[in-house]
């Protein structure tokens, strides 16, 4: 057994987890945050680890194989290199770096082996980019694809491609750190005054309200762009090679204010500033996809790392770039590398085969810890926590959460196997009504506790997709954009300075989730990879005559989605969420025995996360 079982782990950096594959088998894969409730949580992760384990079936005794996702002696070459490249400028981050490297990362095969209570002859290591390429090939449909990985920085490359053709991966050019467009975009994400490393989805969110007013001057002053997408960046105006910031006094001078304050109001400016650097973003991405295509004469793209959950970028390439099909991994950042590097044991060191299938291999990315439909131990523990809920007849209750949508309530819904990635998929969901223009307001407002100018997501039948939206393609893991048909968008006034005027206008006839430019950030849903959500959406249908709902992630601001039954609960009971399933259990928000948390409650459960 211990030759077909490999724990792939990521950690130290941010979003840290882990995964098992088990006889070729992806049999776990779960990121950290989720248990400690800790977002973006970059310690040791031993709960996901432990998790991934019993869900596999396992020991660490079985365990044949420990792949760590990056190489420590390499990614300290780079910090040292950097640190004696950009000296006097950099002593002070160099020697705050160093303890934790001489004591513990640089060392990191005693590490593990500490950890895990393991011999070190178990251990491997994967590079970065490898790893994020072996988690866009190997569980992708394709038998043979291009693979392209873009992130901020994995030792020395930045960005990667090559050839993915059976059981084998070949790396064939990368680009070098300090050139990278992600760690560009992360200093835009600071600039505008959103958290590097989780505040990039808003920076992407904002762009639709402003104008590319600054794109000429990026690429002037800070990028040149070469034809193969290539990139150099101008390191006059940044950082982020010596010092614990990103950019510098000449960066805010050469668009005229100061980075903006976390939480300060949101201006013109910082608009103009989103559209410009994601329209520089979509260029590069393009570039470098059309120059992978040329070069590999490939008709599939598989993708992974960071800038891969650029959904806009993601949706022009499905448009521009000349492949056939595109596939991304739906944990394309450096969590996505803990599942890269096990499978790249499996597959590229073991030699094992490798048959692409016909979806994919991700089970629809439902690889973590599952809420049971009636379980005796959540019970208890619902009705510590003060629950009353009713049990349906599971035939019955895709019709009665339908219901519920369509007379215009919020319903979560925490079911089945936890998402892997960034997006709530359906287990780990809250849902209402696309219709209802009110809706997008409302939920960010009063249900997610976050900036009303943020986007939400539609779900939709997979049958009927076109009927909504200009897609071609499915959409199974909402890691694309596609624009909604012209023929349901609505006129509407931009307001040059009230967002929130803008933001209430209605866009199309499904207006909670059609954004300013008239995308979607859109989720296909199929029977196969999830019944449950595919029965409530043609129900809903049957309703309505409508195939399209919201759907965003069970949490609030600053929390990693939901994970356990309890979890569910109080997050439930801290906002304004009508109903609720959990299982098979449904929750009436006026019927249970606290109504609603007291403002004490509620604003201690809310502080237990830091703002992203």
């Amino acid at each position: 057994m211990k030759n077909d079982v490999v724990l792939g782990i990521s950690a130290f950096y941010h979003d840290s987890a882990a995964a098992v594959i088990k006889a070729g088998v992806i049999a776990a894969a779960a990121q950290e945050e989720r248990f400690t409730r800790i977002k973006g949580d970059s310690s040791f992760p031993h709960h996901a680890i432990d998790y991934c384990l019993q869900a596999g079936g396992v020991s660490i005794e079985d365990v044949g194989y420990i792949v760590f996702y990056e190489n420590s002696v390499d990614k300290f070459e780079r910090l040292l290199t950097s640190a004696h490249m950009t000296a006097p400028k950099s002593i002070r981050s160099f020697w705050a770096a160093m303890p934790k490297w001489l004591t513990g990362n640089l060392w990191m095969e005693n590490l593990v082996s500490k950890e895990l209570g393991v011999k070190k002859r178990k251990i491997l290591f994967c590079g970065h980019h490898m790893s994020h390429a072996a988690s866009a090939f190997y569980p992708s449909p394709f038998e043979d694809a291009a693979v392209l990985t873009i992130d901020g920085v994995g030792e020395w490359s930045t960005a990667t491609y090559g050839i993915g053709q059976g059981n084998a991966i070949r790396l064939e050019k990368e680009l070098r750190f300090p050139n990278s467009l992600g760690l560009l975009y992360s200093a835009f994400t600071y600039y505008t005054g959103f958290k590097i490393n989780s505040g990039e989805y808003k920076l992407m969110g904002l762009a639709p309200y402003g104008e590319p007013r600054y794109a000429d001057l990026i690429c002037e002053k800070l990028i040149h762009i070469n034809a193969d997408g290539s990139i150099i960046l101008n390191q006059l105006y940044f950082d982020y090679t010596f010092g614990v910031k990103t950019i510098n006094k000449r960066f805010e001078a050469l668009f005229g204010k100061p980075a903006r304050m976390p939480e300060s109001p949101i201006t013109r400016h910082d608009m103009d500033i989103a559209a410009s650097i994601q329209k520089v973003t979509n260029d590069v991405i393009l570039k470098m996809a059309l120059h992978v295509k040329k070069e590999t004469g490939m008709k599939n793209l598989a993708l992974a790392g960071g800038v891969a959950l650029n959904v806009v970028a993601m949706g022009k390439l499905l448009r521009e770039s000349g492949f056939e099909r595109i596939w991304i991994q739906p944990a394309a950042g450096d969590a996505g590398g803990a599942l890269g590097a096990a499978l790249f044991v499996w597959y590229g060191m073991l030699g094992k085969k490798r048959s692409a299938e016909p979806g994919d291999s991700m089970q629809g990315s439902f690889l973590g810890p599952e809420i049971s439909l009636n379980g005796k131990r959540d019970n208890e523990l619902l009705k510590k926590l003060g629950g009353v809920w009713t049990t349906p007849k599971e035939s019955e209750l895709p019709g009665m959460v339908a219901r519920l949508i369509a007379d215009g309530k919020i319903v979560g819904v925490a079911r089945g196997r936890m998402e892997w990635g960034p997006r709530a998929l359906g287990n780990r969901s809250i849902l209402g009504d696309a219709r209802d223009k009110e809706m997008q307001s409302r939920m960010n407002l009063k249900i997610k506790f976050r900036e009303s100018f943020r986007p939400f997501a539609p779900m939709v039948l997979d049958e009927d997709v076109d009927k909504y939206f200009d897609a071609g393609a499915e959409s199974p893991y909402m890691l694309f954009t596609f624009p909604v048909l012209e023929s349901r968008r609505l006129a509407y006034e931009k307001d040059s300075e009230d967002m929130i005027k803008t933001v209430n206008q209605p866009r199309s006839d499904i207006p909670a989730v059609t954004h300013l430019d008239y995308s979607a950030r859109v989720q296909t849903v199929d029977a196969a990879r999830h019944p449950f959500m595919y029965a409530v959406l043609s129900q809903f249908k049957k309703m309505t005559g409508c195939s399209v709902i919201v759907n965003t992630s069970f949490n609030v601001r600053g929390e990693p989605i939901v994970n356990t039954a309890q979890d569910a609960y109080r997050c439930f009971m801290a906002t304004d969420m009508d109903y609720v399933v959990i299982g098979g259990r449904l929750f009436e928000k006026s019927k249970q025995k606290n109504r609603q948390f007291d403002r004490k409650e509620q604003k201690e459960w809310l502080g237990r996360f830091e703002l992203d």
